[in-house]
């Protein structure tokens, strides 16, 4: 048995590859022949998929593109109109491709779309999505939700710097006549507040302002005059007199003798304060026909004979004659 390829011959090896060669060509023209039409859409589950499987199989994008899902996390897209510039999207990134700047207000500038008040001006509103993650955590955070994931996946661009996105509405200008009104209204602030500060201590501070006395010229009166005015004091004083009323007294009824003794006659008895009743047992007495009964019984009962008491008897010793004659031992 002859062998095949490099353990043959060179003729045999070189007739070999004419031949595959010649295979190869005519599997690409058979498909380059069939693909001369789009092959249709259909789906998995339908019946004839698979006798569909000739035709051009790519997409001819960018006129033909792939279906996306609407959860699907692509580039990052903010409505600054709807943005309050409150930072949250910038402090959340893990990598830090948004950048913020936000400038006061003096006054409120405006009401989203959900009613919030707009107290804030976005200088600068930038993301850079080359450095985005895709992880979706901006969106969530937003409490107005102006900033959202498109559905745009292709925006490849030839300098990574075009991949930063600037959303702010601002020019560089008014930016900075916004910055310069924020610093006078601060200033004008201050200034008030220190006024207000000065005058309080001015007014607790202070002593109080004595009036200038007047400098009235004392002028000699006459002896007449003096004689007149003291006949008009004397006479004003008198009329005074003469025509101030009576100073009314009320009378103050007094209780008779009677009236008070009874008044403590029922403050003695009654108590000052509610005692207790004391606890007294009740004793069970017998009825009169109980007694009558018992006294029968007693009377036709026999009387016990009473035994005599029992006294003993002791016994004297008399002294004998002969012990009273013997002396003592001791003598």
């Amino acid at each position: 048995m002859r062998e095949k390829g490099a353990n043959s011959n060179y003729w045999g090896s070189l007739l070999e590859g004419i031949q595959t060669t010649i295979g190869g060509l005519k599997l690409t023209l058979k498909h380059l022949w069939e693909a001369r039409k789009q092959k249709p859409a259909h789906y998995v589950n339908q019946e004839d998929y698979f006798d569909f499987n000739k035709g051009i199989v790519t997409l001819q994008y960018p006129f033909e593109t792939l279906p996306i899902p609407d959860n699907g996390r692509y580039r990052l897209y903010n409505e600054i109109d709807d943005c309050i510039v409150c930072d949250k999207c910038a402090k959340i990134c893990p990598v830090n491709c948004i950048d913020i700047e936000a400038i006061k207000a003096t006054e409120e500038i405006g009401k989203t779309s959900d009613g919030t008040p707009k107290r804030l001006y976005a200088a600068k509103f930038d993301i850079d999505m080359a450095k985005c993650c895709y992880c979706g955590l901006c969106t969530t955070v937003c409490p107005t939700e102006c900033l959202t994931m498109t559905k745009v996946y292709d925006y490849s661009e030839e300098q990574v710097e075009d991949m930063n996105y600037h959303f702010s509405d601002l020019s560089p200008e008014e930016a900075l006549e916004k910055m310069n009104l924020l610093e006078l209204f601060l200033k004008e602030k201050e200034e008030a507040k220190k006024k207000a500060a000065t005058e309080k201590k001015a007014a607790t501070t202070s002593p109080t302002t004595k009036k200038k006395l007047v400098f009235k010229p004392k002028v000699k009166k006459s002896e007449e005059q003096v004689e007149n005015k003291e006949q008009q004091t004397t006479e004003e004083t008198a009329n005074k007199v003469a025509k101030a009323k009576p100073k009314f007294r009320p009378k103050v009824k007094t209780k008779s003798t009677e009236e008070e003794k009874k008044a403590t006659d029922v403050s003695s008895e009654e108590p000052s304060s509610k005692a207790k009743p004391k606890f007294r047992p009740k004793i069970k007495t017998k009825q009169p026909k109980e007694i009558e009964a018992q006294k029968e019984e007693e009377k036709e009962q026999p009387e016990k004979a009473t035994k005599p008491k029992f006294r003993p008897k002791i016994k004297t010793k008399t002294p004998k004659k002969d012990d009273d004659k013997q002396p003592p031992e001791n003598l």
